[in-house]
Formats: C-alpha cells, sequence, structure tokens
C-alpha cells in the first residue's frame, strides 16, 4: 500500500460504495466490460478489490441509469448493445442538445465564449491517439472532448437538462467505444469541431445545431455501419 493510501486511511462505507461505482461505469462506458457480459459478483470482489455489500450497491445504482441490468436468480448483466438502442439515445440526444445549444446561444456572454474557446483549444492540442500508428485511445482526449461538448450546451440555464444530456452522452459513450478504432483513420473530427464552434461565434444558432446534431449522426452511422459488418455477440439483446 502507498504512503498516500496510508494517509487517508480506511474508506467509508459510503465513499467505498461511490469509488466502486465509478471504477465500474468507467469500465462499462470504457468496453472493457463488453456489452452483455455477466457480471459475476466473484470476478468483480477479486477485480475492485471490495466486498458484496459495495459491489451491489454500486450495481443497483448502474441499473438505475441503464447500464446494468438485473435478472432475477440469474444476477447483474452489462446492457447488451442494439441498433435500436442507438438510434432512439442519438435522435433523443440530438434533440435535447440542440435545445441545450439554442439556449446557450441566447444567454451568451463573453465569458461563456472565452471558456468555449479555451476548452477547444485544449481538445485541439491533444492527440486522439496515444499511438499515432495504431489507434490507442487517449483518456486526456476523451476528457476534454466531453468538456469541449459540456461547454456547448453549459450556458442554457437548465441543471436537468444538462443532467439528461450527461446521461445520454455516457450511454452513448460505450457504442463510441466500440467504433473508434475503426473511425479513427477515416473522419476528421478535429475539424467538425472547428466547424461548430465557428458556427457558435458567429452566433448563427440554426448553423450550429445542425452541425452539432449532424457530429452525432456521423457518429452514429459509424457505429451502425461497424455493427452490421460485424456485430458482436452482445449486440442482440437477450
Amino acid at each position: 500500500m502507498d504512503a498516500d493510501a496510508l494517509n487517508r486511511g480506511p474508506e467509508s462505507p459510503a465513499t467505498l460504495a461511490t469509488s466502486i461505482y465509478e471504477r465500474l461505469k468507467a469500465d462499462i462506458l470504457s468496453a472493457r466490460l463488453e456489452p452483455g457480459r455477466k457480471l459475476q459478483l466473484r470476478f468483480l470482489m477479486e477485480q475492485y478489490e471490495a466486498g458484496q455489500t459495495p459491489l451491489r450497491e454500486a450495481l443497483n445504482r448502474l441499473t438505475t441509469e441503464d447500464l446494468v441490468i438485473g435478472k432475477e436468480q440469474r444476477g447483474f448483466f452489462v446492457k447488451p448493445i442494439s441498433l435500436g438502442e442507438l438510434g432512439e439515445l442519438t435522435k433523443t440526444r440530438c434533440w435535447v442538445e440542440g435545445l441545450a445549444l439554442r439556449e446557450s446561444l441566447a444567454n451568451s456572454t463573453p465569458a461563456w465564449e472565452e471558456a468555449l474557446l479555451v476548452a477547444h483549444h485544449r481538445l485541439e492540442r491533444a492527440p486522439r491517439s496515444l499511438n499515432p500508428e495504431r489507434f490507442e485511445s487517449n483518456p486526456e482526449w476523451e476528457r476534454l472532448h466531453r468538456a469541449f461538448h459540456a461547454q456547448l450546451i453549459g450556458g442554457c440555464g437548465s441543471r436537468p437538462l444538462i443532467g439528461f444530456c450527461e446521461q445520454l452522452a455516457d450511454r452513448l459513450h460505450r457504442y463510441r467505444s466500440l467504433s473508434s478504432r475503426k473511425a479513427f483513420r477515416v473522419r476528421n473530427v478535429a475539424q467538425e469541431h472547428a466547424d461548430i464552434l465557428k458556427a457558435v461565434l458567429d452566433r448563427n444558432s440554426d448553423e450550429a445545431v445542425r452541425l452539432l446534431q449532424q457530429h452525432y449522426e456521423q457518429t452514429a452511422d459509424f457505429i451502425r455501419a461497424d455493427l452490421e459488418s460485424d456485430p458482436p455477440d452482445a449486440a442482440s439483446p437477450t
């Protein structure tokens, strides 16, 4: 055990459950825990060095977020992916983030624009892949990507709306994780972000919303084509 862990002392049950929840969620969203996988408690206890109680609390919390499903007498499973869900989530995200972006533009302030420029600059400087020769997801790029999109809608003035957008982003992230490797070489995501930013700075709400929605729809098209050409076993709900 390292010195920092010793200095922190034992975690409270609530803190431990939250920590396990966050680690499990990150592994589901990144597809380290692949769609459809059975989440056996013995494996989870060893993998996350936790007891049954905080694990069950974390799994129940993920069930309410529709990332895990519980089956009576069979335990917990990572929710399978499906083309139907992909379409529904993408359509809903386009609707709600389009609304949130319009509201952010209507409420635009110099501080919001400056924060958006900074978020885009940081994202633009981060490599998408840790390896230039083959795709290796860069966690820092993912964090900055999420921050840029959050800033786009962050001025809408509705915390419930922002929270719903974050939930949709989470649920769609695992679909992206399954197809990012193939899209890496053929898609210019950096240009898409730059075009959205320009429309926002030009105060062109219609164009900004159109480009944002097109950005999400293109992502869905890549994922859909990938799943249709090489569907994983977990793509069909069980």
